[in-house]
């Protein structure tokens, strides 16, 4: 279980920093690290009771469909039950799925940004 809660965290934090503008902090101390784009979060990834979580933004309409549907998603720990939904380390867990929910967070935040800031993040991706 050891190897599934790290990949939990590699896996979201790999996808994550491959993005324009992301940074990573510990405001809340050791052990909860928060991927924010221009200083809005849209990942925490931390520890509750000793197993491995990631907690993500989603469309409240999403986030209840993934929790009916997926036994290791549940509300966001310590979140907008409505509009967080945290993903549990476990062994079947999609990678694909955890890739595209980390993107999905980004895009939310992304969109409610202020205008020069969601333009530097498409100029930053048509350089690439």
């Amino acid at each position: 279980m050891a190897q599934t809660q790290k990949s939990l965290h590699q896996l979201a934090a790999n996808t994550a920093e491959k993005l324009p503008e992301v940074s990573l902090s510990e405001p809340f101390g050791d052990g909860c690290l928060v991927h924010k784009v221009f200083d809005k979060v849209f990942m925490l990834s931390l520890y509750l009771n000793g197993h491995a979580i990631i907690n993500l933004k989603v469309q409240p309409e999403h986030g209840a469909m993934l929790r009916d549907f997926y036994p290791y998603i549940h509300a966001g720990w310590h979140m907008n039950k409505q509009h967080w939904i945290s993903i549990f380390a476990d062994e079947d867990l999609d990678a694909q799925l955890v890739q595209d929910l980390v993107l999905n967070s980004y895009e939310l935040v992304v969109a409610k940004l202020k205008k020069v800031e969601r333009q530097r993040i498409e100029l930053l991706r048509s350089a690439t």
